[in-house]
């Protein structure tokens, strides 16, 4: 294998697992969990209707966010501004019993997608 195979290899990975949180973020990946840390959602919401709104909110604009370039790579976290306050998110990898990180997540069979969204005291 030429080293520009091997690159072109590696960078075909990193798109697949891109592609992979992609989905997870938009909500499409039917394996995958998103959390949202009661910091988070406390401190958008004073009342179980406060939290219905701002869950929606905040997952409409993660699923609307755009990475820039020092965020691209795999496209598992970064950030944006909700209600003045920067709002973070990252997607971690686990094996399908989610008991173990994942050994390849560019394989979606094997690949659990946990996508947790934050404060930054919550870091």
């Amino acid at each position: 294998m030429t080293a520009s195979s091997t690159l072109a290899s590696a960078d075909a990975r990193l798109e697949t697992i891109a592609r992979l949180n992609d989905r997870c973020r938009q909500g499409v990946d039917r394996t995958a969990r998103i959390n949202m840390t009661s910091t988070c959602l406390g401190t958008f919401a004073e009342d179980r209707v406060g939290e219905i709104v701002a869950q929606a909110e905040i997952l409409a604009m993660l699923r609307a966010h755009r990475f820039s370039d020092a965020e691209a790579g795999e496209r598992n976290r970064g950030s944006f501004d909700y209600r003045g306050t920067t709002v973070y998110f990252c997607i971690d990898y686990h094996d399908a019993a989610m008991e173990n990180g994942s050994e390849d997540p560019a394989d979606a069979s094997q690949t659990r997608r946990v996508l947790t969204i934050m404060l930054r005291g919550d870091l």
